[in-house]
C-alpha cells in the first residue's frame, strides 16, 4: 500500500510495530459477541492495511479472545516472523496468580490457545492487583527462563498505576524488563504517561500506550455503566463529544490522533472487533501522517476538557 502504517522501534527489543496495535479484548466477546467469520475478516484487514502487532490475555473473556486470535491469524495464514503477539499473565477469570508456577503453566496454554511456538512478548497482566514484590523476586525470575527456553522472547508488566513502573524497574537488573504496557494515561484528557518518558527511556524500555479513548470516555457512545471515572470526568467527555459530533467531527479519531503523536510511545492499542474499526483507526494514523491534523477541533476539545485534565482513577478495569 502506498499508504503504509508507520513502524516505530520498542525500546531495546529490535522490534518494530505498526503505530496502530491491535487490541484483541473485544475478540473475546467482551463488548458484545464475535463470530469466529467477523473475528478473521478483522484480522485480515489489520494485516492488509499494515497492523503487525496483536496483544490478548488469558484474562479477556476468559481465554477466548486468545483462542478466537489463534483461530483468525491460522485462518489468515500470514507467516509467523512477519507480526508480533504479545499476551499475558497473572490475571485470569478466576482471580490474580503471579506465582511462578502459574505463570510458568500460563504460557505452555497461552501458546496451545494461540496455536504458536512463541509469543513475542509476555506480560505481567495488572500488576498493581498482585504483590509487585511477588512479582519482582518470583514473577520476573521465572518470566527470565521462559525466555531462555524460547517460549518467550521479551517481558513486560502492565497496570494502571504509573507509580508501579518504576517500582518494579528500579529493584530489578537493567534490560531484565523491556516493555511496560501503560493505559488511559496518555490521551487528551491524561498525559501524565509524559512525565515517566524520560525515566523509561533512561531504562531502555519500550513503551506501549493501551485505550487512547479513556475506555470509552472519548466515544461518541459514552463509557460502560462499570466505568470508574468521576462523575465530573465523565460529563465533560460526555460535552466534548457532543461538541465535536455538533461540528461534524468524531471524537474517536480526534483522540487516537492525538495519542499518536507521540513518537516515544512504540504503538497505541486500541480494542478492535470489525472491519470498520480496523479502517477507522489506521486511516486516522494515514491522515496525521499526512499532516491533515485538525488543531482547531483539537484545542477546542481540550479547552473542554481542561478542568479535568490529568484525573485519574486508582486502579483498573473494574468489572465483575
Amino acid at each position: 500500500m502506498e499508504n503504509s502504517l508507520e513502524l516505530r522501534s520498542l525500546g531495546n527489543t529490535g522490534l518494530k510495530l505498526s503505530c496502530v496495535g491491535f487490541g484483541a479484548s473485544p475478540l473475546g466477546s467482551v463488548f458484545g459477541p464475535v463470530s469466529d467469520e467477523e473475528a478473521i475478516a478483522t484480522v485480515r484487514e489489520a494485516f492488509r492495511l499494515g497492523i503487525n502487532f496483536f496483544d490478548t490475555s488469558p484474562f479477556y473473556g476468559g481465554t477466548l479472545s486468545e483462542k478466537v486470535l489463534g483461530k483468525a491469524l491460522k485462518a489468515v495464514g500470514v507467516p509467523r516472523n512477519k507480526y508480533i503477539i504479545s499476551t499475558k499473565c497473572g490475571r485470569y477469570k478466576e482471580g490474580f496468580d503471579f506465582s511462578a508456577a502459574r505463570v510458568t503453566k500460563s504460557i505452555d496454554e497461552s501458546l496451545e490457545r494461540l496455536q504458536t511456538d512463541y509469543v513475542d512478548i509476555l506480560q505481567c497482566h495488572d500488576i498493581e492487583f498482585g504483590s509487585l514484590d511477588q512479582v519482582i523476586n518470583e514473577t520476573i525470575p521465572a518470566l527470565q527462563k521462559l525466555k531462555e527456553s524460547g517460549k518467550i522472547r521479551f517481558i513486560g508488566i502492565t497496570g494502571l498505576p504509573l507509580e508501579i513502573f518504576s517500582y518494579v524497574l528500579d529493584r530489578v537488573p537493567l534490560g531484565t524488563i523491556d516493555v511496560v504496557l501503560s493505559y488511559c494515561h496518555y490521551g487528551i484528557n491524561d498525559t501524565t504517561l509524559e512525565d515517566l518518558m524520560p525515566y523509561l527511556k533512561s531504562k531502555g524500555v519500550g513503551v506501549i500506550s493501551a485505550s487512547p479513548l479513556a475506555m470509552g470516555l472519548l466515544t461518541e457512545s459514552g463509557p460502560p455503566v462499570w466505568h470508574p471515572a468521576s462523575p465530573e470526568l465523565k460529563a465533560a467527555c460526555q460535552t466534548a463529544a457532543s461538541f465535536c459530533k455538533k461540528k461534524g467531527k468524531n471524537i474517536s479519531k480526534l483522540a487516537m490522533q492525538y495519542s499518536l503523536c507521540n513518537k516515544d510511545i512504540s504503538t497505541i492499542l486500541v480494542g478492535m472487533r470489525s472491519v470498520e474499526q480496523v479502517q477507522l483507526n489506521v486511516a486516522a494514523a494515514i491522515e496525521l501522517a499526512k499532516g491533515e491534523k485538525d488543531e482547531e477541533t483539537l484545542a477546542e476539545v481540550e479547552d473542554i476538557l481542561k478542568p479535568v485534565k490529568n484525573q485519574t482513577w486508582p486502579s483498573g478495569i473494574q468489572r465483575s
